[in-house]
């Protein structure tokens, strides 16, 4: 089983933003590679040390765990940290770290000192989803353009850094000599400067391209949430790796359905003689249509729940429910005929209001459609 967040990192569920940073870098600090290198164990903590901060450090995936748990994050590309490798750790956290290390956070390959793998930067783009789409879940192919390494351009070592990425300077001062690590001018941290540069590239090596990306969007998506394609933004020069692909979520209103949360909501409109003698009647659902019974005497007000036909749920437990509002149509405008009857139907006792206790009040119904 997969171990609590708030565990991971040793604090309550009420710690406030300073503290969930303060005990990230606490713990990324006693099980950095740097400090114990070659420890398996301890390169695994301080993995699951990130993955957590990455979470709890978002006020949105921080709500949804808080809700739904680790399941809030299984199935969809992008939630949670689930599976983070060490280029994404150095390269969204490095600052967390200041001068814990030498000035300066070391990069992945060759921990210590050795050249900063620098990642390229991310992408956004939207996609709009009708509610059939959000309800099942959908693959997306959609048209990136992003940069990428040019064919033929090579690279050497900075004649700067040396290929650490970074310029360490010794300063004498009242407390003795200080030594502090800055990112190298020159390659920006990468240890790498161009050397051969073929026609069309950028001064870094880079060229435009336009590429197709297959998107796996899970059921149960909400308008605005974000998702992300890992290794599908802009390319880095030299040893770096590419940036992300950040997919905002955007849905459709349907005509005739209404979400709220992953129920589904229908406003059924019948006339009184379809009340007074029963019907059946076709809706709209999630896939198409649905037939329902009414049974003859329904009341206004009503509310039919169809289970199971609602929206999938974003963290795998089922689906919600269609809630269907019956409201019967009263005619505003009869003929001589129909007036005549009404009005002998005025002292029926059929037309008399007795409603009964299994009919329940409209704040019963309100709190069924919550329950």
């Amino acid at each position: 089983m997969k171990q609590d967040y708030y565990e991971v990192l040793g604090i309550s569920k009420s710690a406030s933003a300073a503290e969930i940073k303060k005990a990230y870098r606490k713990k990324a600090i006693e099980f950095h590679p740097d400090k114990n290198p070659g420890d398996t164990e301890a390169e695994e903590m301080f993995k699951k040390a990130a993955e957590a901060y990455e979470v709890l450090s978002d006020p949105d995936k921080k709500a949804k765990y808080d809700q739904f748990g680790h399941a809030a994050f299984e199935g969809g590309a992008g939630f949670g940290g689930g599976g983070m490798n060490m280029e994404d750790i150095f390269s969204q956290f490095g600052d967390i770290f200041g001068s814990a290390f030498g000035g300066g956070f070391s990069g992945f390959g060759g921990f210590g000192g050795g050249q900063r793998r620098v990642k390229g930067s991310n992408l956004r783009i939207r996609v709009k989803l009708t509610l059939d789409e959000v309800a099942q879940g959908v693959e997306k192919k959609v048209k990136v353009r992003r940069k990428m390494q040019a064919d033929g351009v090579t690279y050497k070592t900075c004649p700067t850094c040396n290929g650490t990425g970074q310029i360490t300077k010794i300063a004498n001062t009242i407390l003795g000599r200080m030594q502090t690590a800055t990112t190298c001018t020159t390659c920006g941290g990468v240890g790498e400067v161009i050397d051969k540069r073929p026609s069309g590239a950028d001064a870094q090596g880079m060229v435009a391209s336009e590429e197709t990306v297959s998107i796996k969007i899970p059921p149960g998506v909400e308008e605005g949430m974000q998702l992300k394609v890992t290794g599908k933004g802009n390319g880095a020069p030299g040893n770096g790796i590419p940036g992300d692909l950040l997919v905002a979520i955007e849905t459709e209103e349907h005509d005739t359905l209404k979400r709220e949360g992953d129920n589904l909501h229908y406003d059924l409109y019948i006339s009184f003689s379809e009340a007074v003698l029963g019907s059946s009647k076709e809706i709209d659902a999630i896939g198409g249509k649905v037939r329902i019974k009414l049974e003859s005497g329904i009341q206004s007000g009503k509310i039919l729940r169809l289970r199971g036909k609602g929206i999938s749920s974003l963290n795998g437990y089922g689906s919600g429910d269609l809630l269907v509002h019956v409201n019967v149509w009263t005619p505003k405008v009869l003929n001589k005929e129909q007036k005549e009857f009404f009005q002998r139907m005025q002292n029926d006792e059929n037309f008399e209001p007795k409603p009964q206790k299994s009919d329940k009040s409209f704040f019963e119904k309100v709190k069924d459609m919550f329950s």
